[in-house]
């Protein structure tokens, strides 16, 4: 909902380009080009973060359900790791073989 008001917003835009100034033509052109393309990075920017984060929850997920996670070659699991949650980042727990090893979520697959 919110890519068709962004759309309907540079529309508009592009109206007001076209009625109320003085550019040429291929000035209102080169100007609501500049703005679709802004428009444009913007949800394809959006649209790449909430992957990413969809994907960090679904590692969460499957970390709080006791399942073993690979991070760069480590198997990650609640065993030997525990999460810090303001970070995404496992840590490795006390007497464990991954002691003090710090894994980005990010990293997991």
């Amino acid at each position: 909902m919110a890519y068709l008001a962004g759309l309907v917003v540079v529309t508009l835009f592009f109206l007001i380009l076209h009625y109320f100034t003085e550019l040429t033509k291929k000035e209102k052109i080169l100007v609501t080009a500049v703005v679709l393309a802004l428009v444009f990075s913007a949800i394809t920017y959006n649209v790449y973060t909430n992957k990413q984060t969809q994907n960090m929850n679904t590692i969460v997920m499957q970390f709080n359900q006791h399942k073993t996670i690979k991070c760069n070659g480590v198997d990650v699991n609640d065993t030997y790791f525990t999460l810090s949650i303001g970070t995404y980042t496992f840590i490795g727990k006390k007497n464990t073989p991954n002691y003090s090893q710090m894994i980005s979520a990010s990293t997991c697959e």
